[in-house]
């Protein structure tokens, strides 16, 4: 039985969209003489204008889409965050904030309403989001909820040239197209797609991509020396990741780049015994490993290497700050103070929190999985979300 057969069916309209994905991926691959890399198909199921996943009109997330990320599983999330925003901007004039991938918009709201609490709202807020539809729902909240909030907020289409203040992006580098390596007798291939038998099908070639090869052969030869190249191994490079993070350099002149998702260290991230790589699927709360089903209707994600994020800011002027568990970040955040907030007799407010936070810091639920990286330029006081439990030699 393939792992989807257990999957919740599609109705005849997600089925008709995932169709006209399909071709389009097709038509890619026709273009390219039969053979797309895994990061063309990638970027294609997720991006394409007005079909991939992140830009189509699918709901994603909540309880009616497919996963459910931090800031929907509690305000605790936002709220916390935003006394590390508190401490960054305190050294910056007229800081602003920039968030990457809104998605549902329930970061942004929960922060600005905890940073306006404090009176210490930004001078703006700014949105880079590549999805028209997730733009609208993100206004409806706030039109909804916090319509006076409205005037802060900027939806952008590229990057600033110059930013100053405080760089989100919460479950963004999981989401960026990745390309697909295997070592496989004694050789090192690109893993690609093609359409045979009236379905996408894997084939691996000889890699001509000069970065990422050089990528590869590192990872090889320095992270992982224990890999046997008689041995299968598949793993992920995320060259997109490294070219973010050098656009994210450029502009910011003062500030904090906060980059929060779910990875490892490279030790971790190419174990040998972790010789199937990280790449997932995310379809109606189902996780599995099959990115050729429904595409344009699911979610691909692949862990994040936090090394490689690391590396990629060698050759620039920013400065690493801390790197940790989202347990111990949000903690040292003052997580458990906000929830003590609400008295522990108030059974029908206090007990769905602190369930939340569970589901925030427990090892078992998002708390180890989970790390939160920071990188500074031109900032001087250490980040209170760092005081306790770095990481940083596990980088």
């Amino acid at each position: 039985m393939p792992p989807h057969a257990t999957l919740p069916p599609a109705g005849e309209i997600a089925l008709a969209h995932s169709h006209q994905v399909q071709n389009a991926i097709r038509n890619e691959i026709d273009n390219a003489n039969g053979w797309i890399s895994f990061e063309q198909y990638m970027n294609k199921a997720l991006y394409a204008p007005g079909l991939g996943y992140y830009s189509g009109g699918a709901m994603k997330f909540g309880g009616a889409g497919d996963f459910v990320t931090a800031p929907e599983i509690s305000p605790l999330f936002s709220r916390t965050l935003a006394r590390q925003i508190l401490q960054i901007n305190e050294q910056i004039n007229n800081a602003q904030i920039l968030e990457f991938g809104a998605g549902s918009g329930k970061l942004a709201l929960d922060l600005l309403l905890e940073l306006e609490s404090k009176s210490a709202l930004p001078e703006k807020y700014c949105i880079l989001e590549v999805s028209a539809e997730l733009q609208q729902r993100q206004r409806e909240l706030f039109s909804d909820r916090a319509a006076h909030l409205l005037h802060l907020i900027d939806w952008l289409e590229q990057l600033p040239e110059t930013f100053n203040g405080v760089i989100l992006a919460n479950e963004v580098l999981d989401a960026m197209p990745v390309h697909l390596v295997e070592w496989q007798d004694n050789e090192l291939f690109e893993r690609g797609v093609t359409w045979q038998n009236d379905q996408f099908k894997w084939q691996q070639r000889p890699i001509q991509s000069t970065a990422l090869q050089t990528a590869a052969n590192q990872l090889a030869a320095q992270v992982n020396p224990d890999i046997n190249p008689e041995i299968h191994y598949i793993s992920e490079i995320n060259l997109a990741a490294r070219r973010f993070i050098h656009s994210l350099a450029d502009t910011l002149q003062q500030g904090v780049i906060i980059l929060i998702d779910y990875g490892f260290g490279s030790n971790e991230y190419y174990h040998p015994q972790r010789n199937q790589g990280t790449l997932m699927c995310h379809y109606r709360h189902h996780a599995h490993d099959d990115p050729f089903y429904l595409p344009g209707l699911q979610d691909i994600t692949s862990h994040v290497d936090f090394s490689a994020i690391l590396d990629a800011t060698g050759d620039t002027e920013l400065v690493l700050l801390g790197y940790t568990n989202q347990a111990h970040f949000l903690i040292n955040c003052g997580i458990t103070k906000i929830l003590a907030q609400t008295p522990a007799e108030d059974i029908n407010n206090y007990l769905p929190q602190a369930n939340q936070l569970q589901k925030l810091v427990s090892p078992a639920e998002m708390g180890e999985l989970f790390k939160v990286i920071a990188f500074g330029k031109n900032i001087i006081q250490p980040l209170i979300g760092f005081d306790g439990g770095d990481m940083t030699r596990l980088l």
